[in-house]
Formats: C-alpha cells, sequence, structure tokens
C-alpha cells in the first residue's frame, strides 16, 4: 500500500515538473520573439495640452459631430446697369477703344435694366431657435437670403445686426423644428501650432471639411480698425466666408473671413470672443455701440521714447484729447503715455483700440499713464463712440529739417474753420528731407516743437532753431481732426 502511495506521489510529481518546463519554454520563447523580432506598438491617442481633450486618430468623428449645425447661404443682390449687349454687368469693364464710348456709339442709348447678382457664403448654428452667424459681406446689401440646412430644409433668413468693422452678421431663421447648434469655444485660450477644421461650401461644393494647424495670432491685415485675426493653413476658399473654424474639442473658435489670393495655406478667421462680444448688441440694437474716452493716440517710436526720456516702447502715447470727452474730463493730457487700462498691460495703440472697443458705454474704468516719469491712475466713464467726420486742410518758406511753414492767415483760418493762434501751417515739404522721410505733408499744421506750444511763426521759428542745433526734434501735428507725434533727424 506504501509503495502504492509513493508510486503515485512520483507520478504526480513528475507530471507537475512537466508542466512547469512547458510553461517556462513558452514563455523563454514569446520573451525571444518580443525582444528580438518587431516590437509590439500601442496606439496611443493625441492629447491637447490646452484641453486635455483627444485628439481623433481621423477627423471624420469630429466632422461628422459638428457639420449638422453648419449652414449654406445663398444671396441675390439687385444692380441697375445698361442692359442688352456688352459685359453681363452692363457696360463693358475694359474700357480703351471698345469701352462706353464704342456701344453708345454703335448701339446707342441702351434701355436700363436691372441685373442679378448671386453669391455663395457658410454660416453656422448658434440657437435651436434659428439665429446664425456669418460675416457682414456675405449678406450685406443682398435683397434675399437663402439658407440651407443640414437636413436640406431652405428657410428664407433675415438680417438682425451687423457690424462692417467687424465683418461680422447676426440672421436668423424661422425653422419648422429645433435645429442643431455649435458649441462656442474660447478663442483667447487658442494656441498657435494646435489643430483646427474649418467646414464650409468652397465654390458651392456644401459641406466641405478641411484641416490645418493655428499658424497665428493676432494678425492685423487691414481689413478694419478691429483687426485680431487667427491665421491657419486650413484651406479657406471663396465661398467659405462666414463658417466655422473649429478646435480639437468641437468648439467654434473663429469664423472663417478671408484668403490670401496669391497665397496657399493662408487664410483668416474673426476670433469667436470678438463675435461673442457684440452679439447682444446685434440682438437688441442691430449696430454695435462701441466705447470711447475722446483721445487720440499713436505707438511710440524710439526717437520719440528718447525725447519724452521713456525707457520703453510699449504703450500708446496720447496725441489729442477732445473738450469735455471721458479723457479730458478725468485729466489725462496730451503726451501722457497710457500703459494700463484696468490692470492690463497695453502693448501698442492697436492693442488699446481693442481693448476701448470691447468697453460698454457707461462702463467705469482705470487707465494708468506716465507723465513725465512719473505713473498716475486715472478713472473715467465710458461714453459712446461716435464717427467724428474729418475736415480738409490748407496751404502756405523751406527752412529746418525740409519744412516750409507759416503763420495761419485769416482766410486759412476762414477755409478750414481753425482758430489762428493753435500752431503755424506747413506750405511746403522738401523732396528727401527729414520732414518728407516722416511724411509731413503741406496742409499739416504744427502745433508743438519739443513739447512747447507754438501759437505763431516767431515762436516756432525760435524753438526749431533750437532743435536744429541739436539735430532732432520732436512735432506734434494736426492732419484734419487727427493729432500725432513725428520725430525728425538730420544725421
Amino acid at each position: 500500500m506504501q509503495s502504492q502511495n509513493r508510486k503515485t506521489f512520483f507520478m504526480f510529481l513528475m507530471a507537475f515538473l512537466v508542466a512547469f518546463f512547458i510553461v517556462s519554454l513558452v514563455e523563454v520563447l514569446r520573451s525571444s520573439f518580443t525582444t528580438f523580432g518587431a516590437p509590439e506598438i500601442q496606439t496611443a491617442s493625441a492629447v491637447s495640452s490646452a484641453t486635455g481633450v483627444k485628439t481623433p486618430l481621423s477627423f471624420s468623428d469630429l466632422a461628422e459631430k459638428v457639420k449638422p449645425a453648419v449652414v449654406n447661404i445663398s444671396t441675390t443682390k439687385t444692380y441697375k446697369g445698361q442692359g442688352g449687349l456688352g459685359s453681363p454687368f452692363g457696360r463693358s469693364p475694359f474700357g480703351g477703344p471698345f469701352g462706353d464710348d464704342f456701344f453708345d456709339r454703335f448701339f446707342g442709348d441702351m434701355p436700363q435694366r436691372n441685373f442679378k447678382q448671386r453669391s455663395l457664403g457658410s454660416g453656422f448654428i448658434i440657437s435651436s431657435d434659428g439665429y446664425i452667424f456669418t460675416n457682414n459681406h456675405v449678406v450685406e446689401k443682398a435683397d434675399k437670403i437663402l439658407v440651407r440646412v443640414s437636413d436640406e430644409k431652405e428657410y428664407e433668413a433675415k438680417i438682425i445686426g451687423t457690424d462692417a468693422k467687424t465683418d461680422i452678421a447676426l440672421i436668423k431663421i424661422k425653422p419648422q423644428n429645433s435645429l442643431p447648434v455649435v458649441e462656442i469655444g474660447d478663442s483667447d485660450k487658442v494656441k498657435v501650432g494646435e489643430w483646427v477644421i474649418a467646414i464650409g461650401n468652397p465654390f458651392g461644393l456644401e459641406q466641405t471639411v478641411t484641416a490645418g494647424i493655428v499658424s497665428a495670432k493676432g494678425r492685423v491685415i487691414g481689413a478694419g480698425p478691429y483687426d485680431n485675426f487667427i491665421q491657419t493653413d486650413a484651406s479657406i476658399n471663396p465661398g467659405n466666408s462666414g463658417g466655422p473654424l473649429f478646435s480639437m474639442d468641437g468648439k467654434v473658435i473663429g469664423i472663417n473671413t478671408a484668403i490670401v489670393a496669391q497665397g496657399q495655406g493662408i487664410g483668416f478667421a474673426i476670433p469667436i470672443n470678438m463675435a461673442k462680444s457684440i452679439l447682444d448688441d446685434l440682438k437688441t440694437k442691430g449696430k454695435v455701440t462701441r466705447g470711447w474716452l475722446g483721445i487720440s493716440v499713436q505707438d511710440i517710436s524710439e526717437d520719440i521714447a528718447k525725447n519724452l526720456n521713456y525707457k520703453s516702447r510699449s504703450g500708446a502715447i496720447v496725441t489729442d484729447v477732445f473738450k469735455g470727452d471721458p479723457a479730458d474730463l478725468a485729466g489725462i493730457k496730451v503726451e501722457d503715455i497710457i500703459t494700463e487700462i484696468n490692470g492690463k498691460t497695453i502693448k501698442d495703440t492697436h492693442d488699446l483700440l481693442l481693448r476701448i472697443a470691447a468697453f460698454h458705454v457707461g462702463e467705469k474704468v482705470s487707465i494708468k499713464v506716465v507723465r513725465d516719469g512719473k505713473e498716475m491712475v486715472f478713472g473715467l466713464t465710458v461714453a459712446e463712440r461716435k464717427d467724428r467726420p474729418e475736415t480738409a486742410s490748407a496751404k502756405g518758406s523751406k527752412g529746418y529739417f525740409g519744412i516750409l511753414a507759416q503763420d495761419i492767415s485769416p482766410e486759412i483760418s476762414r477755409q478750414l474753420g481753425i482758430a489762428r493762434d493753435i500752431g503755424v501751417i506747413i506750405v511746403d515739404v522738401e523732396n528727401g528731407s527729414p520732414a518728407e522721410d516722416v511724411g509731413l505733408q503741406s496742409q499739416d499744421i504744427i502745433i508743438q516743437v519739443n513739447r512747447v506750444k507754438i501759437t505763431s511763426m516767431k515762436q516756432y521759428a525760435k524753438e526749431i532753431s533750437r532743435a536744429a542745433e541739436k539735430k532732432s526734434v520732436t512735432l506734434l501735428v494736426q492732419r484734419g481732426k487727427s493729432k500725432f507725434f513725428v520725430s525728425l533727424r538730420t544725421e
């Protein structure tokens, strides 16, 4: 019996050892293949450092999610022109021997008729009851606006509000059902290099999706006074105007607006925060009411900083203060350098303009300035910005720095509607002179010479001759209703 038990034990032990050996051998072989063969690769999802949101391995999931809220906009505009033969826009656009005279001579006076221009754009739905953001230039002067939504239904839209200065428009349709809407993001948090997608209707090709990255922020391209564009290399073409630019978390960060015609991969979008800031005004007033401090400013050049003993070039220097407006009432003066508004540093005049425009009428703000090397803080209440008309300028012997100036005569005073003692008027600028180099023109009025107020040619001649000895001068100049500083050197 004991012998039988001993035999059974040894057989069990032997089976255990054989099994252990086989398992160990398999592990060794698998380890060898993993180490010396092709490595096992795990695919990791990219993560946006700004949002912590996973970037999809393809853009299809994101596009499928956001496309239903993107719309196609078609407009019809009616123009008056000369019908019949010739160009579809009436008379020949080419001029020359086959221009207007050619058609008048051979076809006589042709009857005027209206012709229609049709154009396409894009937009995106921001509320389920039919409010849509697009570009102002897409719907401007349109007689009829048609919006096609994702289910192919078409609605006629009306303009709720427009702002030509930012090229933003708010339109509205009356849908049969609740509409899908976009999620609005925060364009201030977008970083250069982040992936984005643009959706729109380039050349009438509906629901086109393109992808790229944010190439730059804060671009000024001369489109308007409040330029602050996001630059992207996601393809944007005619017809994309007004469409959304999405971040990888599916939120709108911009409104696709402009392209560089000669370039590839250069498109521009209005930051969505700018659109958000004017949405209430567009809805309730149909236009945008912007803040006004009652000052004119300009950037600080190296020469101006040197003449004012200012150690930096950041900020904006005040060139004019309008009497009775908020800055004047608060005590701000010409030559003050604005460095902060509500605790935020001002980089330059463009930065200052954007900050002021974002204020609401009646809002109280704090402005820090540097005056004669000392920091001062002023509190004021923002007024409403109104367009102020420019006035004409005037004319009037070559002198220092290439400037020929004279007193403001009674005739010039009457012609321009200006006081005789506000300064001296430039009547000529010498070619190739320092004055021409900085852009001075005849009819400009010199108000100050090196911070000394000028009321006559006698005073001007005294101060300008002193400046000529030092071979440099800073002038405060008035052109129309605008004032600005210029620095001139003879070296």
